[in-house]
């Protein structure tokens, strides 16, 4: 496409001419995809259902768990949860135009992560809401449209309360490649994201073999260089027939966290960026992130001993009545997602390849408060995300959706994280052997 061509096109749409394109299936239900729709690769179906989710500010119900599945033959059994796999999947409701007609405000044509936060305000209809009162205080009707009627019920349909950074604009990724990797760019594609190639491929049709882009291969090694594997060197042997105290496996709780802590300082200055950020950024985004990086090391590379060592330990340790009748709603609820996240990623196996990419991309967060290169430490999070992407689609050929599924653990990990701050410190040696019991021997029936 040339500059000229795409004007004339919608900017939440640009269709494949590829015959690439009959391979590709949409993200939303697994029907055939006809293009690039709202940032992602969908049908037209799915297509049009966002397009007048939004533009007509609807509000939908689930009547089960939320979690309905998505097909093509069960796509319109539930509308809230097909709306909601639209967000989570990365469709960019800022390229619709509020009239509905081709042609929008937003010229940005790729998906974004936004937070489950926002998609919580969007699926509630509160965000509608507070779009109405903005143009109501400030009296300007420029901005209404025939299209934008009221919502088609005044319910509320919480959806989930995850809560990560705000929205991360994520376009462009073949138009970031030459200015991130140094690569040229076809020029039928210059302007097209690579996000085709993750899209799921037709049952019919066997995955394409392709190659490793040789700057992802090289980028990945110079990131497990800075990742210390080795297993940790905190002493986790009790003898048989201890009993572990509250106080002893708080203790050793603390030495873990202090020594992953300790391997995550040393790997930012091993990082093949490190000489392009401040220690003042580096610092700030430290400060914010290290209890994520330790809990995402936590379920992947160093998941073994966890789950295995400290598993064996916090067995060998029995609350009291009372600090079983103490532990807070706050801990239930981080319980129930550790459990849910450690089956995510045992069922991945996530590589170490993966995991570095996945680090690199969580800890380059640009929404992060004090920061003063953020737009540098976009473009760094954009190239990881493209890299992960590149090896994710080469590795694993036969997984179509494994770098969405990898890409949307983060969100659940900083989630997680930020509620742990709010559990009682005196009750972690509770929540560590509820969730490290259960992991174990759930893996242990398989």
């Amino acid at each position: 496409f040339c500059q000229d061509e795409l004007a004339e096109l919608d900017p939440g749409t640009i269709s494949v001419s590829d015959d690439r394109a009959e391979q590709r299936t949409c993200l939303i239900c697994g029907d055939r995809a006809t293009g690039l729709h709202y940032g992602i690769i969908s049908c037209e179906g799915c297509k049009g259902f966002f397009k007048r989710s939004i533009c007509n500010k609807r509000v939908y119900r689930c009547s089960r768990d939320k979690n309905c599945v998505m097909s093509r033959k069960q796509r319109n059994r539930c509308q809230y949860c097909r709306l909601l796999k639209c967000l989570q999947m990365g469709m960019n409701r800022k390229a619709i135009r509020e009239d509905g007609m081709p042609g929008g405000r937003n010229k940005s044509i790729g998906p974004v992560q936004i937070s489950e936060e926002e998609i919580e305000r969007i699926m509630s209809g509160q965000e509608f809401e507070e779009e109405a009162n903005h143009w109501s205080n400030h009296g300007d009707s420029d901005h209404s449209s025939p299209g934008n009627r009221a919502s088609e019920s005044n319910q509320p349909s919480p959806g989930s309360t995850l809560s990560s950074s705000r929205s991360v604009e994520l376009n462009g990724f073949m138009a970031f490649r030459e200015q991130y990797m140094g690569m040229s760019v076809p020029p039928h594609y210059q302007y097209i994201p690579h996000l085709f190639s993750y899209s799921g491929h037709s049952p019919l049709l066997p995955p394409q073999a392709r190659s490793l882009d040789p700057q992802s291969y090289s980028l990945i090694h110079q990131l497990l260089s800075a990742e210390d594997l080795e297993p940790l060197g905190t002493p986790m042997l009790i003898e048989d027939g201890y009993a572990v105290t509250q106080a002893e496996l708080f203790a050793l709780l603390c030495r873990l966290a202090d020594e992953l802590l300790f391997r995550q300082i040393a790997w930012i200055k091993k990082l093949p960026f490190f000489c392009e950020l401040s220690i003042k950024d580096y610092t700030c985004l430290l400060s914010s992130t290290w209890q994520e990086l330790i809990l995402l090391s936590s379920l992947t590379v160093y998941s073994k001993q966890i789950f295995g060592e400290l598993a064996d330990v916090t067995a060998k340790y029995s609350p009291s009545d009372e600090e079983l009748h103490r532990f807070s709603d706050e801990g239930m609820e981080v319980i129930e997602r550790l459990i849910y996240l450690y089956h995510k990623f045992h069922q991945l196996k996530v590589s170490n390849e993966e995991y570095a990419c996945m680090k690199a991309i969580n800890f380059l967060n640009q929404d992060i408060r004090g920061l003063t290169s953020a737009s540098q430490l976009e473009q760094l999070n954009k190239r990881y995300w493209y890299i992960c992407q590149d090896f994710t689609e080469y590795k694993y050929t036969h997984q179509p959706n494994r770098f969405p599924d990898l890409m949307m653990c983060l969100p659940e990990i900083r989630y997680i994280a930020g509620k742990m701050v709010n559990v009682p410190l005196e009750q972690l040696p509770l929540l560590f052997k509820v969730v490290l019991h259960s992991c174990k021997t759930s893996v242990g029936k398989e």
